[in-house]
């Protein structure tokens, strides 16, 4: 199996996290992996990504633009940048349909994008398309309503929901991990 996940968002949404739990899920079910975070200007609203590479054959963590099976975004004008970088045709695109107005948009340097310009884009090279609009108890939870819709339509092989939540055991601990759990179930069992 390969399988190689660019992850995209924006600071202070919970890339670090849902990347790392994707990373030790899909090492709790026996897959060799590696991954690497980009932070730039996270702390001011910039972006920020991850690389995930899942197989044998991954020697470098790194993704090479318009390469990566899948793109996570945890919002929709990352989650067309994603698309228009790093997907491959007919690779998968899943994120979380929420505009936080990136830096480039509060700019003026990129026009507002809209689910109708992301599914339109998908159309056109075939890519499969989740757009998770789910609602979380906590903005900083919207990371877990990706994974959640991960574990649900079972879109990384051999990667069963008890990896994630196993991963998720070994990332939090005490209320934050019950919410986080609670969110991940309930998404599982729609």
């Amino acid at each position: 199996m390969k399988l190689d996940i660019f992850v995209i968002g924006v600071g202070g949404q919970g890339i670090g996290l849902l990347s790392e739990t994707i990373i030790r899920a899909a090492d709790h079910a026996g897959l060799t992996v590696k991954g690497v975070d980009t932070h730039g200007l996270a702390q001011r609203g910039g972006m920020v990504t991850s690389h995930i590479r899942i197989g044998e054959d991954a020697f470098s963590p790194l993704i090479m633009p318009g390469l990566a099976d899948m793109v996570l975004a945890l919002e929709i004008h990352e989650a067309l940048r994603g698309l228009n970088t790093y997907l491959r045709d007919k690779g998968t695109l899943v994120y979380y349909s929420v505009s936080l107005q990136t830096l480039n948009v509060r700019l003026g340097k990129e026009k507002s994008v809209t689910i109708d310009d992301i599914s339109r884009e998908c159309k056109m090279r075939s890519v499969k398309e989740y757009a998770v609009s789910r609602e979380v108890p906590d903005p900083r939870m919207q990371n877990i309503a990706i994974l959640g819709t991960l574990a649900r339509e079972r879109l990384i092989d051999s990667v069963e929901p008890r990896h994630y939540e196993m991963a998720l055991e070994d990332l939090l601990s005490g209320k934050v991990l019950e919410l986080n759990l609670n969110l991940f179930h309930s998404i599982l069992a729609d």
